[in-house]
């Protein structure tokens, strides 16, 4: 759900100059006629339902529109004077290497680029302070890195001093600089942009958005999202086997999800299993007629066991004296709600002297860490490919995307305006209460 109001001037994409410099590809095969170059004038509409666009047209205008990814013929810089940075910052999450690998990859062969530099530690690696020296990345040093987990420069969170950054980035020599993160990454990288203009814009600054929440605003996904859910699918399998061996067995799952409910959402209908998925965005009640503890008392006496989702984010409120705390990079830290239910739970079932068997399952830090999936390598692989060929042609202050199954450039300052969440009236969670059986609104 994209509920930002968006003009036609907010899909506008930054140009460092004009593109003078035959592309490498064009001494190739991909000069011929019906290979993939693109223009800026090449967009997809930003919303294909057909009112906005009748709207458009009653009113003689073109829709809001998105700039295509891909090649263009000429380029910006020349690969022989070029220097690319790379940094991964916040989280980890499967495909992170992937995506390095792309980027050193693309950079390399496709356009000759022989300068390019990993910032280890995230923008930690940006403030000599720290004390993190970059590392020379080539294909050989990239080669096997998605075979495992994480990110081989390391990441940290936190902000540091831009215009400390921009001086490392500038005493470094770089003029492009790739930023795979999430949210707020991209809103570091938006004031590294920002900062670069300041100096007079000669420095390409691109980001690879990555959250493995699958929260980022105007994509289709974002990368490893595949890969959580599908990880997450075994857990809630296991919760299941495990709830189903018991007299009353109640299998609780607690998965990644802050602010957005996708991967619980998608576990739940990928297994089939779920009794009861909990997400941050629809609020639930734990007493009461319809209440949670009422809902699964009723289930497990009427069918002997019961299997529970829940996203790390949901039901916040419900926790007594939740204290207000943020991680380094400002996100919230909530409060453990798998703990949380777990407690409620054991506590009602005693009180009514139901006997209950509950096993608490959490696999969070299992699930980032993994490698990715093969379809979410082929999409970090396309994702670090058109983020080179954006970079090469100049673009700035953008993120490369994926939306309604085209790659696209979107401005970092429209997909950081807020988070992708959930629609509880739309038909992904009516999927999931058809799916349950659970009520639309527990309690509420």
């Amino acid at each position: 759900m994209n509920s930002v109001a968006v003009t036609v001037d907010d899909l506008n994409i930054p140009n460092l100059g004009p593109r003078e410099i035959p592309s490498p590809g064009c001494a190739r095969d991909f000069a011929a006629e019906g290979s993939s170059w693109h223009s800026d004038g090449d967009r997809i509409v930003l919303d294909d339902h057909m009112d906005s666009i009748r709207v458009a047209m009653k009113n003689d205008i073109d829709p809001p529109s998105i700039e295509l990814a891909g090649p263009r013929r000429e380029i910006f810089f020349n690969p022989a004077e070029t220097c690319i940075a790379i940094v991964t910052c916040g989280g980890l999450c499967p495909g992170i290497n992937d995506v390095i690998r792309s980027l050193v990859m693309q950079a390399y062969h496709t356009y000759g680029v022989r300068q390019i530099l990993g910032i280890q530690y995230g923008f930690e690696g940006l403030d000599p302070s720290c004390g993190h020296k970059p590392i020379e990345l080539t294909p050989d040093s990239v080669d096997n890195i998605p075979t495992f987990g994480g990110s081989i420069l390391g990441t940290s969170r936190g902000k540091r001093e831009v215009k400390v950054m921009v001086n490392r980035l500038e005493s470094l020599g770089v003029n492009m600089l790739f930023v795979i993160g999430g949210d707020g990454s991209q809103k570091g990288a938006q004031a590294i942009y920002e900062e670069t203009q300041r100096r007079g814009g000669r420095m390409a600054i691109l980001g690879v958005p990555k959250t493995i929440d699958n929260d980022i605003m105007f994509m289709d996904r974002s990368f490893g999202y595949q890969t959580a859910f599908a990880a997450a699918f075994h857990a809630v399998i296991s919760a299941h086997t495990e709830a189903r061996g018991a007299r009353n067995g109640l299998g609780l799952v607690k998965l990644m999800g802050r602010d957005s409910g996708f991967i619980a959402c998608s576990a739940a209908l990928a297994t089939g299993e779920a009794n009861a998925v909990l997400i941050p965005e629809v609020p639930f009640k734990l007493e009461g007629p319809g209440g949670l503890l009422h809902f699964l008392e009723q289930r497990i006496t009427s069918r002997g066991h019961a299997v529970i989702i829940t996203a790390e984010g949901a039901g916040q409120d419900l926790i007594p004296d939740a204290e207000a705390v943020t991680d380094k990079s400002g996100n919230r830290l909530h409060s453990d709600i798998g703990l949380f239910l777990k407690e409620k739970i054991t506590e009602h079932f005693k009180a009514r002297n139901i006997e209950l068997n509950l096993k608490y399952i959490d696999p969070s830090y299992l699930i980032r860490s993994i490698p990715a999936a093969p379809e979410d390598r082929i999409f970090c692989l396309n994702l670090g490919r058109h983020a080179v060929h954006a970079g090469m042609a100049g673009k700035t202050g953008m993120v490369v995307a994926r939306w309604h199954q085209s790659y696209v450039h979107l401005p970092m300052s429209l997909v950081t305006r807020g988070r992708r969440k959930v629609d509880p009236t739309g038909d992904l969670w009516r999927s999931v209460v058809e799916a349950t059986g659970q009520p639309a609104r527990m309690g509420v």
